[in-house]
C-alpha cells in the first residue's frame, strides 16, 4: 500500500460559525475521518491554523496565509490505499466538498 495525502482547500469565509454549527462540522469530520480509520486507511491528520511564514530562494520571509488570496489550505490527511484513484474513491463524503471545496489527492514520496 502507498501512502497520500489529501488536501483539503476551501474558499476562505468571512462569516463566523456559531458554536452549535462548529460541534455539527466537527462531528462530520470525525465521522467522515472515523470511516477511513475503520478500513485501517488512516495514517494521520491536521489541521492548518492562520499562522505562517514563507522563505523563498533568496532568502526573503514573508508572512502568511496571504489574505490577498481566495482559497486556503485547512488541513490534511494522509491515508493508506492501493492506488491514486482508489484513494480518490476515499475521499467521498469528506465534508469541505459539501461547502464546495476541493481535495486535493498526492502520493507521498518515500526517500531512501
Amino acid at each position: 500500500m502507498k501512502e497520500f495525502m489529501m488536501i483539503f482547500r476551501n474558499e476562505k469565509s468571512q462569516e463566523k460559525s456559531s458554536p452549535e454549527q462548529m460541534q455539527a462540522m466537527i462531528k462530520l469530520w470525525q465521522d467522515w475521518i472515523g470511516g477511513i480509520a475503520a478500513q485501517g486507511k488512516f495514517v494521520a491528520t491536521n489541521a492548518l491554523g492562520f499562522e505562517g511564514k514563507t522563505i523563498d530562494s533568496k532568502g526573503i520571509v514573508t508572512d502568511g496565509p496571504y489574505t490577498e488570496l481566495k482559497e486556503i489550505v485547512g488541513g490534511y490527511i494522509i491515508v493508506k490505499e492501493k492506488s491514486i484513484d482508489e484513494a480518490l474513491k476515499l475521499s467521498e463524503g469528506c465534508p469541505v466538498l459539501a461547502l464546495g471545496g476541493k481535495v486535493e489527492i498526492r502520493d507521498v514520496m518515500v526517500l531512501n
